[in-house]
């Protein structure tokens, strides 16, 4: 507990130094407070994982997909390969969260809301998109169903509340990244976008080992 506590230290003090090198363009402290960052929600799920348990193996592998699309996006050109890591990211969690509650049993009201808002933000980005409005829209399906099962698996109590906590706020986090990256490349998408998605992943890390 000690060194979890110590490791969501770090990522905090490192989130704090990213969002303030990000509003003073500092791109030397952004290149390494991300990075240290994203390790620190890897290294928590590293060592909560217990071998030979199938959803901490998964979760374990979302969040490394996830790092390496951290580290991705923040070079430009690199930017469909890091949609591509953090859409597998989401295929992994939803595979760890369908062992928990198969998906036949995760209610369909569950899914309105998520499918509303999807549907929402997809009108919104979609002329914005260009020629990758077809990617976006798969990466927006996938993490909709991730979504779903993991407010199902919590709703449920195959897993803890805060699971649905860290799956509804990474879903948020990717909308700040959309609103960057396609419709106003602002300081306010970051500010508010990277601190959500740190906590989400955290959130989704302390399920590891659960």
């Amino acid at each position: 507990m000690t060194v979890t506590v110590s490791l969501a230290a770090v990522m905090t003090v490192a989130v704090v130094a990213l969002v303030a090198a990000e509003l003073r363009g500092r791109r030397a402290t952004v290149l390494a407070a991300k990075p240290v960052a994203s390790v620190s929600f890897l290294l928590i799920a590293w060592l909560r994982y217990q071998p030979g348990h199938p959803y901490d193996a998964w979760v374990l592998l979302a969040l490394l997909l996830c790092l390496v699309g951290d580290v991705l996006l923040m070079f430009r050109r690199a930017f469909v390969a890091g949609l591509a890591s953090f859409l597998l990211g989401h295929v992994a969690y939803t595979v760890a969260f369908s062992g928990l509650l198969p998906p036949r049993s995760w209610p369909p009201g569950w899914a309105m809301p998520v499918l509303l808002a999807s549907l929402v933000a997809a009108r919104w980005l979609w002329p914005h998109l260009g020629s990758l409005r077809y990617a976006v829209l798969a990466y927006v399906a996938v993490i909709s169903v991730m979504v779903w099962g993991a407010v199902a698996v919590a709703a449920a109590a195959r897993g803890p509340w805060f699971l649905a906590a860290g799956g509804v706020l990474f879903y948020l986090s990717d909308l700040a990244v959309a609103r960057d990256r396609f419709v106003a490349g602002r300081f306010a998408s970051r500010a508010w976008g990277l601190p959500v998605y740190y906590v989400a992943q955290l959130l989704l890390a302390l399920t590891v080992g659960g």
